[in-house]
């Protein structure tokens, strides 16, 4: 990941989601602390989890993803269904108020 954007896409390992998840919330400008008081998740836990940590719950993980406006997709490996991009750091996702 450079400093001007951050890739994402398809994701191999947890420590390749931890840092795309690391990157996402710092570009968004969101504190662990502020994750964790908004999602009900340890500060420790979300550093475990943005540091690659195999054995995190995938409940909570889950829960953090979408705490900080991400999903998950899933697809059989190898399509061409959804495929990887890249969005420009300066991007700043705004959630509409009835989304809530």
């Amino acid at each position: 990941m450079t400093n001007k954007s951050i890739k994402y896409g398809s994701i191999n390992n947890t420590s390749e989601l931890g840092k795309l998840v690391r990157a996402h919330r710092k570009n968004r400008n969101l504190p662990l602390e502020t994750v964790s008081g908004i999602a009900n998740l340890g500060t420790r836990f979300l550093s475990e989890f943005e540091r690659g940590k195999e054995t995190a719950e995938i409940g909570k993980v889950l829960k953090a993803l979408q705490t900080i406006g991400l999903e998950v997709i899933i697809q059989p490996k190898g399509s061409k269904i959804i495929t990887d991009f890249e969005i420009p750091i300066e991007y700043k996702s705004t959630k509409k108020e009835n989304d809530k």
